[in-house]
């Protein structure tokens, strides 16, 4: 699957999945707006991408958790001339604890950056590509989307959202040539439970699957054009089982997952 000529949008590229995700569409050919917090290593990114494949690569400084920051990205990305073909929307966040001791503030982040940001900057991109009869929306949803997860409560509601707006879009753009995908990773080896306050949890004792693994695990999704897809076998051994299970038991073992030892 190649991107020649097209523009990607990618959020939370600075590091990590969004990281890999950059490098693997600029391999593609896409040329790419990169989104993040870090002004500098996306500086810096854009360079080396720009440098090795010869594409174009906008660098863009923004915090999409602000309230009203997807609109102001966008009008950037048009007053810079960037016609864009494709999303994916990566950047997000989790906290570990309990709900009624959290910092009400970074609650609130949490879902604007998971949930609303990405439904604004999804909205905004479609009706070029339904038009176009060609494109790609990737959200990150995670293996968190499966079941409540007391102690991750609100970035698991987040990503449930994720996955079941997701793929009832897939089937609302079906037949126009528009490629959409949820993709759910388990524990990936980057920083999102550093940022979580999540490290020491018996989850991070598992071995990490890599941001190479979720990227290529991605690519097949789209390629197969499937609504959905869960990166690795155990994780999606476990995430349908817990479908499957009672409610409290499924609490019961996600608690305990997510648990610090």
């Amino acid at each position: 699957m190649r991107f020649d000529g097209q523009t990607i949008l990618i959020t939370g590229a600075s590091s990590g999945i969004g990281l890999g995700y950059a490098q693997e569409f600029a391999m593609r050919g896409a040329n790419l707006v990169l989104v993040a917090r870090s002004s500098d290593r996306l500086g810096n990114l854009a360079s080396q991408l720009h440098a090795q494949y010869g594409i174009t690569v906008e660098p863009i400084s923004t915090d999409l958790s602000v309230p009203g920051a997807p609109a102001v990205l966008l009008e950037r990305i048009g007053q810079a001339g960037h016609l864009l073909d494709g999303v994916v929307n990566n950047a997000g966040f989790g906290d570990h604890g309990d709900v009624g001791s959290a910092d009400p503030h970074r609650l609130s982040s949490m879902v604007t950056l998971n949930c609303t940001a990405l439904v604004e900057l999804t909205r905004a991109t479609l009706p070029r590509m339904i038009a176009n009869r060609r494109g790609v929306v990737v959200n990150v949803a995670s293996t968190a989307a499966f079941q409540p997860i007391p102690t991750m409560a609100v970035y698991a509601a987040t990503k449930a959202f994720v996955l079941s707006f997701t793929e009832a879009l897939w089937h609302e753009v079906r037949g126009t040539g528009v490629r959409v995908l949820a993709i759910s990773p388990g524990g990936t080896d980057t920083a999102f439970f550093t940022a979580a306050n999540a490290t020491g949890t018996r989850m991070t004792a598992n071995p990490m699957r890599s941001v190479e693994q979720v990227v290529a695990t991605t690519f097949r999704g789209l390629e197969q054009g499937r609504p959905s897809i869960i990166d690795g076998g155990l994780n999606t051994i476990l995430a349908t089982a817990s479908r499957f299970s009672p409610t409290r038991l499924a609490m019961m073992i996600s608690r305990a997952v997510v648990a610090k030892t």
